[in-house]
């Protein structure tokens, strides 16, 4: 590849980050973003990165997959880390930010960087511009994903994703709820105020798995083949799985020991907060189907939330994703087009955290490619390498996924607890993207630096790190 322009397609996580590595890296990126022209159904604003779930990124600690994932990002100098830490709000042992100030802060780099020319349009066929990177989540257009699908020679495949509401805190009634993260996990007395908990006696958490069935739920169209993420179901379709399930999923009590009786409940509803001023709380783990109208007669049958305020209501909304098994070589590029690459949800990299580091990869690729070198993969023992592989795995029945410790190589020392093992393969991971960094002229970050404070459930994180370096 001799041009030293990159088109990327989509400003969410993953086309942000990508676009913001690769200028940092001294190359012009046009970036193809239909916003604030056209929006989809489950955006709200016209800023990029919009984090239209949750604003949670999960698990903190590097016994977590996702905890050491981000650790990873952060020693690469991930942009969408930079602003998540900068943005952050108290979350007990997850790492979750304002949505808001997140947001606007990835499009107030973007839109500053000199070398990234956003061009406001919906996109409905491929540019025909190489090198190429589309990162156009898990919403792409209709005709997009038609031309995506001549393209590649395959369809494309399409589940449904549910969004969870929020409910204004001056709603709540605090007298029925208590605050406590689960376990006690969190290292100031602010992290514990970051979930509140709606407990349920038995009666009650029947009643409501009951109300959850019956309740009118949103029908997809008739064209439609409804396929969930097992990590991301509605909260109704996990009831109807069985009466207890829903209390050994999102409503599971185990941690969290109500102040009123010394006990923990029988069913728990957890509510965290999706700012630092705490004026609004997502209920974890409620996404749903459920009609507007019946979102907010059911859950008000909730301790606590009988006369709460929806600031968002629950939602559903398509992913959709390709084949990267059959379609994409190891560099994220497609083996019967070079020159195009993808990276985010549409390669079923599910997660924001995920999404933005597959994103981190391409731009890595891509910069190896417009140098007319060959391109050196991070290790397959870390996180990234993971991700890598679990893009080549079961190519006849291809799903989304998180990143787990199953997708990197298994622990082949000596026989050892979970929680160690996994912290074992944390630091191999680590030890062995240190070295990868480097050898390819990355930097040489500090591994203990990172393991005391990151193995015990905090991380580190650089607080205020508003500016943005070499965009």
């Amino acid at each position: 590849m001799s041009s030293n322009v990159v088109t990327i397609i989509g400003a969410g996580l993953a086309g942000s980050e990508a676009a913001l590595q690769l200028a940092a890296r001294g190359y012009r990126v046009r970036l193809l973003e239909q916003k604030p022209l056209q929006r989809t159904p489950a955006q709200t604003s016209d800023s990029f990165c919009e984090l239209v779930c949750s604003n949670s990124f999960r698990g903190a600690a590097l016994s977590n997959a996702v905890g050491l994932l981000k650790q990873e990002m952060r020693w690469l100098g991930s942009f969408v880390m930079k602003a998540a830490d900068a943005t952050r709000v108290p979350a007990g042992g997850a790492l979750a930010v304002d949505r808001d100030a997140f947001s606007e802060l990835m499009t107030r780099w973007v839109r500053e960087s000199s070398s990234i020319e956003v061009i406001a349009g919906s996109v409905e066929c491929l540019p025909d511009e190489r090198p190429l990177l589309i990162a156009t989540g898990p919403l792409t257009g209709d005709a997009l994903a038609r031309d995506i699908a001549r393209t590649i020679g395959a369809e494309h495949l399409a589940y449904y994703d549910a969004i969870a509401p929020i409910v204004t805190a001056d709603s709540i009634d605090w007298s029925k709820v208590f605050m406590a993260s689960r376990w006690d996990k969190g290292d100031s007395p602010e992290d514990q105020r970051a979930y509140v908990n709606c407990p349920l006696d038995r009666a009650q958490y029947e009643a409501f798995v009951a109300a959850l069935l019956a309740g009118q739920k949103v029908q997809p169209k008739s064209f439609e083949d409804v396929r969930y993420f097992e990590g991301c179901l509605p909260v109704e379709v996990m009831a109807e799985r069985g009466p207890r399930t829903l209390a050994f999923g999102p409503m599971k009590p185990v941690g969290l020991t109500d102040p009123r009786t010394g006990r923990w409940p029988y069913a728990v509803v957890q509510l965290r907060s999706e700012d630092v001023a705490h004026t609004a709380y997502n209920m974890v783990g409620f996404q749903t189907r459920l009609t507007w109208g019946e979102q907010q007669r059911i859950f008000r049958t909730l301790p606590g939330l009988e006369q709460a305020e929806f600031a968002r209501y629950g939602a559903i909304h398509r992913n959709t994703f390709i084949n990267a098994p059959r379609l994409l070589d190891g560099t994220l590029q497609l083996r019967a087009r070079p020159g195009v690459y993808f990276a985010g949800q549409i390669t079923g990299s599910e997660g924001y955290v995920e999404g933005a580091a597959s994103g981190w990869l391409a731009a890595w690729f891509m910069a190896a490619a417009l140098q007319g070198r060959s391109p050196i993969p991070p290790p397959p023992s870390t996180a990234h390498g993971g991700l890598l592989t679990q893009m080549q795995r079961n190519p006849d029945d291809y799903q989304p996924s998180n990143i787990t410790f199953s997708h990197l190589p298994p622990w082949q020392g000596a026989r050892l607890q979970k929680r160690a093992k996994y912290e074992a393969l944390a630091v191999r991971a680590l030890t062995e993207l240190r070295d990868w960094m480097q050898v390819n002229g990355l930097g040489s970050p500090d591994l203990q630096a990172v393991l005391a404070p990151a193995t015990s459930g905090a991380e580190t994180a650089t607080p205020g790190a508003e500016a943005a370096p070499g965009a």
